[in-house]
């Protein structure tokens, strides 16, 4: 378990945290320990730090947000449902939190993030929890990382308006894409890609920035 940070906020907080989020159904056991262990602190700005283990979605700058642990959790459980993924595909990484999440998780994590600043902030902080399994570009989420397909999963933090075709075209067979999907209201959406065509799901209810195209300096 990676200690760090313990000291700047207490191990009652977290596990307040934790409670929370069983709570409110979370049961996986590994994904709960990987959020009781991971400094959250770290990936917001040091006058937000208190609030780091609210279950709350917090401003990282940029017009983004660190997600709320719950939707961290649940679609790290998401991709967890058919076993340990192999390669994961992480849409708009920004901070590196749920990244960071992942990683103790899964086999490999591809990420990508628009906002230039957010990526060098990310791969700062992973490189100081020493996570080695994932590799991090400055590119267009929409677009996803096709020389890098096909993923097992792949999972989003901004909601486009609707399913990407040429995201799904990036999963492996049975393989699933996690997002958020829609305008004003939104749905996570788990697609799975089967033999017989994509297979769609509606999770729940959510509310994410939107997913924009191009990327930023």
């Amino acid at each position: 378990m990676n200690q760090m940070g313990i000291g700047m906020t207490s191990q009652r907080t977290r596990e307040r945290l934790i409670q929370r989020l069983m709570d409110q159904g979370i049961t996986h056991f590994e994904v709960l320990e990987a959020i009781r262990s991971m400094p959250r602190h770290l990936f917001v700005d040091e006058a937000l730090a208190h609030r780091s283990y609210e279950d709350t979605a917090l401003p990282i700058g940029y017009g983004q947000t660190l997600s709320q642990p719950y939707m961290v959790a649940r679609m790290s459980e998401l991709a967890l449902a058919r076993g340990r993924p192999g390669k994961v595909l992480e849409l708009g990484s920004g901070s590196g939190y749920q990244t960071a999440i992942l990683a103790s998780l899964v086999g490999e994590i591809c990420a990508v993030e628009r906002i230039k600043p957010l990526v060098e902030r990310a791969r700062k902080q992973l490189r100081s929890l020493k996570i080695r399994n994932v590799r991090l570009r400055h590119g267009d989420g929409l677009e996803g990382w096709s020389s890098e397909a096909p993923f097992d999963v792949i999972l989003g933090a901004a909601a486009p308006e609707q399913v990407p075709a040429g995201l799904l075209e990036q999963l492996a067979p049975g393989g699933r894409l996690i997002l958020p999907v829609g305008g004003r209201r939104q749905t996570l959406m788990m697609v799975t890609a089967t033999p017989d065509g994509y297979v769609e799901e509606a999770v729940e209810a959510v509310n994410f920035v939107p997913m924009i195209s191009g990327v930023e300096r």
